[in-house]
């Protein structure tokens, strides 16, 4: 019995002294640190980089989810010693180290102008705006003269209810009480003036002050709202420019993971309930896709998102949701706001003392391709969340030239030269106008060298006779020393295109509307701008020339009424579209 008691002191004391020793290696590095910076009189900080104290505060201090949460209690340095030597941690060709700041770029597009008193007060957390950048050459605007040409400026037909996204209820009034609205008054305390007003007027007991417009709406909704079935936006739209600085500038309340992908990509809650979809930095801009790497397994780039975007404007298409570039703060904007603990467990300090996370998906999300800030700044895309689907249902369709997604086995398309016969008579594409803007997203994908576009989506609402939203673009601008001419091929094989579209390309081969220089001009207002390095620029009027090749191969063959459905009337006041007229 003595013996036994004995033996349990023995492990008692075992216990202790382990505890005792975990206790001081947990406490150890922190006394270094100490110890450090009592000699230098730095404070400890050893870090590599010095942007700013606020910047530096997430390796002194970990990160806590928000209020209420119920984890994690500790974020130790003992879990953050997995790291990867990946050169697309965050270190571009224009390091942020080498910036300067820089004031807001958020001014409008084209013609349009931001309304007096709107200035951006968002500062930079360090230099936003793009470093090396060559000032913008004097003169007038090539993209304003480009919006003004005759062949941007065809009219829509009259809208009707089955045209628009969402018919509004101008009798409702949207107000957000949780804003601290001034015009608000049914609060405490006014319940006997309020019961005066009943009498007078019983609907306005809840009625703000002043009179409850479209206006007031939130960015975001009111672009939902001007969706219609001939475009996502309007040229003139002043919700653009408003949204795309919302884009850049507003506080991110939550982050999450986004489900489903190969690449991992975070859904960014901003205020006012808006919400984007951000694409972080992988590759700087000189890293072409390696000449080994298939075109499913390339990786997702988010000036690519960005291009797209500015590109999409310029064809006259209007058919990619708003995308900005945004510089995130790591710590404050990922992960101290997000409640993802799969997202959060990823995250961890490099060996040169930046802050990384890899997340979850199927590809290159591992510590081998960890994305890591300069110290925890990263740059990406953020694009605006379209409608939800039990608001405004999309239909997905199969593209029919879709690749095979395999390493060996060949698509139809690639080896039935009449497959385009086939299409014609298959649904959707036999009526309406769904396989001319097939054709549309195809010179799309061409001019971007995006191989990756298996399948496409539409308004259900619309049709087929409405436009191809032309989602997930991370894919394009990959080798601007290549041309992949079997994006074409669709086009090859159709010998089918809108007169409108044709007319434009022609435009943008002339040398006063160069494309190059339209895009170049376009995207100097992004943020993180510059966003294409010259070569691909280069490449645009190079695959353009390409595109015009191939069309002029086709009308010599089939006859310009053939090839070109015309969608213009022969006046550019004449109506854009007209639903089932093809």
């Amino acid at each position: 019995m003595i013996f036994f008691r004995k033996f349990r002191l023995l492990i008692l004391m075992v216990f202790l002294v382990a505890c005792t020793m975990h206790i001081m290696i947990d406490l150890l590095p922190k006394l270094e640190k100490e110890a450090a910076g009592a000699e230098s009189g730095d404070g400890g900080c050893q870090c590599a980089h010095h942007p700013g104290g606020e910047a530096q505060a997430w390796a002194k201090q970990p990160a806590m989810p928000a209020p209420g949460a119920p984890w994690p209690n500790k974020h130790t340095l003992r879990i953050l010693q997995d790291f990867s030597n990946e050169p697309s941690s965050n270190l571009t060709s224009h390091s942020l180290e080498k910036i300067p700041a820089a004031g807001d770029r958020a001014e409008s597009f084209g013609q349009t102008k931001a309304p007096a008193g709107e200035a951006d007060e968002h500062k930079p957390l360090i230099g936003a705006a793009g470093a090396g950048r060559a000032a913008a050459a004097p003169g007038p605007s090539r993209l304003i003269a480009l919006f003004e040409h005759p062949f941007y400026n065809f009219e829509l037909p009259p809208l009707t209810k089955d045209d628009t996204l969402f018919n509004v209820n101008t009798d409702f009034r949207l107000y957000n009480k949780a804003n601290g609205n001034p015009g608000w008054h049914n609060v405490e305390g006014n319940e006997e003036e309020e019961e005066e007003e009943e009498e007078e007027e019983e609907e306005e007991d809840f009625s703000p002050k002043q009179e409850g417009t479209t206006e007031s709406y939130p960015t975001w909704l009111r672009f939902h709202i001007g969706i219609n079935r001939y475009e996502m936006y309007s040229r003139h739209s002043l919700v653009l420019d408003a949204l795309l600085k919302d884009l850049v500038t507003q506080e991110v309340i939550s982050v999450a993971m986004k489900s489903g992908g190969t690449q991992l990509k975070l859904i960014m809650t901003l205020q006012h309930y808006g919400q984007g979809l951000f694409k972080p930095m992988k590759q700087t801009r000189e890293q072409e896709t390696p000449p080994d790497f298939f075109y499913f397994s390339d990786f997702e780039r988010h000036n690519s998102e960005i291009a797209a975007f500015h590109l999409d404007r310029i064809l006259n298409f209007r058919r990619v949701p708003p995308v900005a570039g945004r510089l995130v703060n790591m710590t404050r904007e990922i992960r101290d706001v997000t409640r993802d603990k799969n997202l959060f467990k990823t995250f961890f300090v490099s060996p040169a003392n930046n802050l990384c996370f890899y997340g979850e998906c199927s590809y290159y999300c591992s510590t081998e391709h960890a994305l890591c800030g300069k110290p925890d700044q990263i740059e990406g895309s953020l694009a605006a969340f379209l409608p939800e689907q039990n608001l405004a249902k999309r239909k997905s369709w199969r593209n029919p030239w879709r690749r095979s997604y395999s390493k060996r086995k060949k698509a139809e398309w690639e080896v039935d030269r009449d497959y385009c016969d086939a299409v014609k008579k298959t649904p959707p594409y036999d009526r309406g106008t769904q396989l001319l803007e097939v054709m549309d997203m195809t010179i799309f994908d061409f001019l971007m060298g995006n191989m990756d576009r298996h399948h496409y989506e539409t308004f259900d609402k619309f049709g087929n006779d409405t436009f191809i939203i032309h989602l997930d673009n991370g894919r394009g601008f990959g080798k601007h020393s290549h041309d992949e001419l079997s994006i074409l091929v669709p086009v090859v094989q159709c010998c089918r295109l809108k007169k409108s579209t044709y007319l434009r390309l022609q435009l943008l081969a002339q040398d006063e509307y160069r494309l190059s220089s339209l895009m170049e001009e376009s995207l100097l207002r992004d943020r993180l701008s510059p966003i294409l390095i010259q070569p691909h620029l280069q490449a645009l009027d190079r695959r353009l020339r390409l595109v015009l090749q191939v069309l002029a191969s086709c009308i010599e063959k089939e006859g310009y009424g053939n090839v070109l459905q015309d969608d213009v009337g022969g006046d550019p006041k004449a109506t854009q579209r007209t639903p089932g007229h093809r």
